[in-house]
């Protein structure tokens, strides 16, 4: 079993910046994919990036590409998600994931555990 607890939301104007912490706890996730997903109010849950097991591969959706980045401490056990430029539509709860695969991915399904997610507001 793993579980991921988030941190590092919070309320930011937009154009600020945010970095997102997930820290694994119950087992290593050091050969797990891991992901950030977010589900705005009223829309569905949407993929944000991935990171494969050792951190050298990374991917995105396009509206956030050149703005995020996700990365990996394994030694930590923690996954991060910097966010800069945050804009208004970026308002969601995010979702630490962590899949039991090696390569990323941005299906929902490929992810076996999930974190409870943390909000993060941007005002106009």
């Amino acid at each position: 079993q793993v579980q991921l607890v988030e941190s590092g939301g919070g309320l930011v104007q937009a154009g600020g910046s945010l970095r997102l912490s997930c820290a694994a706890s119950g087992r290593t996730t050091s050969s797990y994919a891991m992901g950030w997903l977010r589900q705005a109010p009223r829309k569905e849950r949407e993929f944000v990036a991935a990171i494969n097991w050792s951190g050298t591969s990374t991917f995105y959706t396009d509206s956030v590409k050149g703005r995020f980045a996700i990365s990996r401490d394994n030694a930590k056990n923690t996954v991060y998600l910097q966010m800069n430029s945050l804009k208004p539509e970026d308002t969601a709860v995010y979702y630490c994931a962590a899949a039991g695969r090696l390569t990323a991915s941005s299906r929902d399904f490929d992810y076996d555990y999930w974190g409870q997610g943390t909000q993060v507001t941007v005002s106009s």
